[in-house]
């Protein structure tokens, strides 16, 4: 199961969830449904995006676990 840790890094980041939709150039709806993990794929383009924006590696958002 991957995990999504994207409250963490924007809590961190002192960033609201608008905000980075904003900056990433995607829907608040399309940032929420990543967000609760309920995505099923995620593109490069946009991990590289928020990555830019909050700073950090896309290992400080996916984070594996197992079931």
């Amino acid at each position: 199961m991957i995990i999504v840790n994207l409250d963490v890094m924007l809590a961190k980041r002192k960033m609201t969830s608008g905000e980075l939709a904003e900056r990433i150039g995607i829907t608040q709806a399309n940032l929420s449904i990543l967000k609760t993990g309920k995505a099923k794929a995620v593109r490069f383009s946009t991990l590289e995006s928020i990555c830019r924006e909050l700073g950090c590696q896309p290992g400080d958002i996916l984070e594996y676990r197992k079931d």
